[in-house]
């Protein structure tokens, strides 16, 4: 007896409620993720208040990828918390690719150690995708800080013990690992003033409520280019391109010292491997178009765009070297 068209589609819609009541819809043959996903607009979560690199960085790359890829890759910002309860929240998420976050040194490399009741282990919960850029630390003053260049800066510190204030994105972000090594390298005290993000922290400086800042080259640089803020020093081995006069921190004194910021793309563990795989690749693409590759040259940005498994013994490095901060700064949850 011949199959009707309505008896056939029956029963591939049986077949398929089977395939997902077993949890293997997604990734029950070969291919078949890779070929549906993505078919609907993919949230990407980031851990900060907008206005910071971390934004900025996820919406270059979501044009691009939202070209290439034909759906919309919609940024959504969740700041607070030191970037826990946006992790907390793509774990409540499907594995499907279709909630994605930015891992952050903050995320990945030292909320493990200073939340370890978070709810969750970055390294079981959670699969790396790509590392995207990592982008030069730059540790600025407000115009009106009466300091030239960084042994000045340091000087000026000592000489008011307590009374000098630093703002960061927040707990564990970028800027505030960066000062709190910085901090260990030379021997300041200077007073931690955290923020939901870049953006609000930012502000602040800009006002002259807050003295000193650090923070990544997109957020910074048109405030440095304004004259609104000094840039005093950049955290990378090497001079930056974009900042040639402006010394390393190692340089003014204080021996291999480096800090940088960087952002990769993260998922639930448990999304299918066709999926990450097919992120990665289009994530790396986006990484070359021109206007990508023109901006990231304008703020000395170095482009990811590698498999995952090279993602992964980079957040495994950074890990470990920033447990060693951790410790000895003995930074705690804000």
């Amino acid at each position: 007896m011949m199959d009707t068209p309505q008896a056939s589609f029956l029963r591939r819609r049986d077949y398929l409620k089977w395939m997902g009541a077993a949890g293997l819809a997604s990734q029950g043959m070969p291919g078949m993720a890779q070929s549906a996903w993505p078919s609907k607009p993919v949230r990407w979560v980031v851990p900060f208040a907008p206005g910071g690199t971390s934004s900025i960085v996820a919406r270059a790359v979501a044009t691009e990828l939202t070209k290439q890829m034909g759906v919309a890759f919609v940024i959504d910002n969740k700041g607070g918390g030191g970037g826990v309860p946006a992790m907390q929240e793509v774990m409540r998420a499907p594995a499907d690719g279709y909630t994605i976050t930015m891992g952050h040194v903050g995320s990945l490399a030292v909320n493990p150690l200073i939340y370890p009741d978070s709810g969750y282990d970055v390294n079981k919960d959670f699969a790396p995708v790509t590392l995207l850029a990592r982008v030069p630390n730059l540790f600025v003053v407000h115009k009106d800080v009466p300091v030239t260049d960084f042994k000045s800066f340091v000087a000026y510190v000592k000489s008011r013990p307590g009374q000098m204030n630093y703002a960061s994105a927040g707990n564990a972000s970028a800027g505030h690992l960066a000062v709190e090594a910085l901090k260990l390298a030379t021997g300041m005290f200077i007073t931690h003033i955290p923020y939901r993000g870049t953006g609000p922290a930012l502000n602040d400086v800009l006002a002259g409520r807050i003295e000193f800042f650090s923070a990544g080259t997109p957020a910074l640089l048109p405030h440095i280019q304004s004259g609104a803020l000094r840039a005093i020093a950049v955290g990378t081995p090497q001079r930056i391109a974009v900042l040639p006069d402006v010394p390393t921190v190692a340089e003014s004194g204080y021996k291999d010292f480096e800090t940088v910021q960087w952002y990769g793309i993260n998922v639930r563990a448990g999304t299918p491997v066709e999926i990450i795989n097919k992120l990665q690749q289009e994530a790396a693409k986006a990484l070359k178009a021109p206007e990508i590759i023109a901006r990231f040259e304008s703020e000395s940005a170095v482009a990811g765009g590698g498999p995952a498994s090279e993602y992964a013994s980079f957040i495994a490095r950074e890990q470990a070297r920033w447990k060693v901060v951790v410790e000895k700064a003995r930074i705690k949850p804000g």
